[in-house]
């Protein structure tokens, strides 16, 4: 008889399941609604997506179908052979624009953005210094690049100081971090980041992702909200996150963007965007410019329901920004959560290892634009009503 090769699987999802860490599939059966959302049949209040201007359903539509009209779908082939087209090239110059840098390089996502820069600038030779709560693609990034990797305590400059001055015999070193940290919704201290780097020599990498569009007078994101754009030597955005699109893109100078062209491996090798996608980013960057209103509402709201979890007796961390944790602790306890507040009608996802580290699972409420404060209200409501039915709550 022969032996499945595969049947390991079976007990490692077992071992999951008891852990509270098996993952399953759900199917979305609605535009993706910044406000609500369908899945496998029933309606929710959407506190889950990324969608923070809520542009990803219908602003950017009229847009899309226009160009797609004139373009078709897809690329045919990577960017430096015939896949980079007259719309991909136009996006690139205004979000080099939009951005304030000399030039920008688009990718087919925010995580390709982030592999493929952090392993193009540094490689054996060299070291990398990550913060402990970067996104996974920044992980990912330091590992593919060969380089030595050190990573310091979260947002922990005197830590990450003593790590540059012990280690400075390396060819290049690079820093890299989030502005806005994708689960607790903290940031990252930007200023003394850009200090550090400029003292040690180093090279200072951001990802804007969950900023962009979101912060700074003109949407920029926090680089542009902390003064330190022209510090920061290569920062990346996302398309797929407040500007409602698809993509990611690098900005910086013009040497960096050709070297990116050259050496990102997930440039080089992917099949481009389809080109209609850049109609929408462009049409959401004039949306970031002309409406103001959008961020700026957005960011009141996220305020006022912080003080209202915190007041209510929830641990929200350290969150500044449209992303609010509930630090529950236990991956089965904020799983049972999460299950509660679906049977409410409220879609407010469970993150548990390895999207945190062990002992830190967390509900993650995203805010939108969109969102009513009827929806608020309800969601506090239903928090409300929770803490009394599960013995281990936030402190």
């Amino acid at each position: 008889m022969t032996r499945d090769a595969l049947a390991w699987i079976d007990d490692e999802l077992e071992a999951l399941e008891k852990r509270g860490l098996r993952r399953r599939l759900s199917t979305r059966e609605s535009p993706q609604g910044a406000a609500s959302i369908i899945l496998d049949g029933r309606s929710y209040a959407n506190f889950s997506s990324n969608d923070y201007l809520g542009l990803a359903s219908d602003s950017l539509n009229a847009a899309l179908a226009a160009a797609l009209s004139k373009t078709g779908w897809g690329s045919g082939a990577s960017p430096l052979v015939t896949g980079r087209a007259t719309l991909h090239a136009r996006l690139e110059q205004a979000i080099a624009a939009f951005e304030g840098a000399q030039a920008a390089l688009l990718f087919s996502t925010g995580y390709a953005a982030n592999v493929g820069a952090v392993a193009a600038l540094a490689g054996k030779e060299d070291a990398v210094f990550s913060d402990a709560k970067n996104h996974a693609s920044l992980i990912d990034g330091c590992r593919l690049s060969g380089a030595a990797v050190f990573v310091y305590p979260h947002a922990d400059i005197a830590a990450l100081a003593a790590l540059l001055r012990d280690h400075g015999a390396f060819r290049r070193r690079l820093i890299v971090t989030d502005s806005l940290f994708s689960m607790d919704g903290d940031i990252a201290p930007l200023p003394e980041l850009a200090a550090l780097a400029e003292h040690y020599n180093a090279m200072l990498l951001v990802d804007e992702a969950h900023a962009t569009g979101v912060f700074g007078t003109h949407g920029r994101g926090l680089c542009e909200q902390y003064g330190v754009e022209d510090q920061v030597h290569v920062r990346v955005g996302t398309l797929s996150k407040a500007l409602g699109s698809l993509g990611g893109f690098v900005v910086g100078s013009r040497s960096l963007i050709e070297w990116l062209a050259n050496r990102a491996r997930s440039y080089v090798f992917s099949t481009a965007p389809p080109e209609a996608m850049a109609a929408a980013a462009l049409e959401a960057l004039r949306i970031v410019r002309e409406e103001p209103q959008r961020r700026h509402h957005l960011l009141e709201r996220a305020a006022w329901l912080r003080d209202e979890l915190r007041r209510e007796g929830w641990n929200v961390g350290r969150s500044e920004s449209q992303i609010i944790p509930l630090m529950i602790g236990a991956p089965q306890t904020t799983m049972q959560l999460a299950g509660a507040l679906r049977q409410r009608g409220l879609l407010v996802p469970g993150i548990r290892p390895p999207s945190v580290p062990e002992g830190e699972s967390l509900l993650r409420i995203s805010l939108s634009y969109a969102h009513s404060a009827k929806s608020l209200e309800q969601l506090l409501t239903a928090l409300r009503e929770l803490r009394n039915n599960f013995e281990r709550m936030p402190p």
